[in-house]
């Protein structure tokens, strides 16, 4: 019995020590109920239980590399790689609150870009974007999908030809299947749900940018592939803005390393819970703007993945 019970009281013991063993980190990405804080919510649940991931809310990616000033090795955050560089530079809404901490920000892994989705009724007989003159058009307000869907109408000659719908994007999809728009505009990581919506009780459309006008918006390339949207037969050419989740210089080697291996590793089942996941490879790592942490950089290392000279 005292055999038994001493038996428990190890096993016990050990229990708790592997626990207390577990790396804790934050990991700050983006409002709740948002696509990217679902992406941090199954983040973390994918996390071995070697690492233990805090989810925390954000009020945006000015925020989180704004945090960075204050937090320690345990903070993990995610925002464009544009933010940090402009963030180094003191430059735009960093400008007046310039510091030398920001040049400690350091690269872990890329996560699903936010992408460009100009979608169309299929009977609307849109098939470029200079088809949407005369057409109206639903961008919604104040989000980056907004703001560059804006961007490219002037940009492309279209702003005093499309009707702009006063409307929410939260209404695109019923606005859309009644008829009362031909398109809208909107901006998140692939397969996009409101995309997804649509293309079920509507034919839709997603419309290509030509190589050209992807050059002229100075965005990063991406290609969304064949047959991510019903009745989407070939893969569609667009723009997107790169997300990275960073950390700082102050993360140890071994942290980083093992954050950035679990990622990798665990992304194939990420994939199985929600699609997005699959639209995230390693040459994504092309898109990080500054240098990848040394533990990050060492497995990238190990297992043979081609790493740009200007990120190590």
């Amino acid at each position: 019995m005292r055999a038994t019970t001493l038996a428990l009281i190890a096993a016990f013991a050990l229990s708790a020590t592997a626990a207390g063993a577990a790396e804790r980190v934050t990991y700050k990405s983006a409002k709740a109920g948002s696509s990217y804080y679902q992406m941090a919510v199954q983040l973390a649940e994918a996390m071995p239980e070697t690492i233990s991931m805090t989810v925390e809310e954000s009020q945006g990616s000015v925020q989180n590399v704004m945090e960075v000033l204050a937090r320690g090795g345990d903070y993990v955050f995610t925002t464009p790689p544009a933010l940090v560089r402009l963030a180094g530079a003191g430059k735009a809404m960093f400008e007046e609150r310039a510091n030398p901490k920001f040049a400690d920000i350091r690269a872990l892994f890329p996560i699903p870009s936010l992408t460009m989705h100009f979608v169309v009724r299929e009977d609307a007989g849109v098939e470029t974007l200079e088809d949407l003159a005369g057409k109206t058009v639903l961008l919604g307000k104040g989000s980056f999908g907004a703001r560059e869907g804006a961007k490219y109408l002037d940009m492309f000659g279209l702003t005093d030809s499309v009707d702009v719908a006063d409307a929410e994007l939260s209404n695109a999809v019923g606005a859309l299947k009644n008829g009362q728009i031909d398109a809208f505009v909107t901006a998140g990581s692939f397969p996009a749900p409101n995309v997804i919506e649509a293309a079920a009780g509507t034919g839709v459309t997603v419309v290509s940018l030509t190589e050209d006008q992807v050059a002229a918006t100075k965005r990063t390339r991406l290609e969304i592939p064949a047959g991510t949207y019903p009745g989407q037969d070939a893969p569609i050419v667009t723009t997107s803005l790169p997300v990275v989740a960073y950390t700082t210089t102050a993360m140890s080697d071994d942290t980083a390393y093992a954050l950035t291996k679990a990622y990798w590793e665990q992304k194939d089942a990420l994939g199985q819970t929600a699609k997005w996941w699959d639209g995230v490879d390693p040459s994504f790592l092309a898109n990080i703007d500054g240098k990848i942490h040394p533990g990050a950089l060492a497995y990238y290392d190990e297992i043979g993945v081609d790493v740009p000279d200007t990120a190590r």
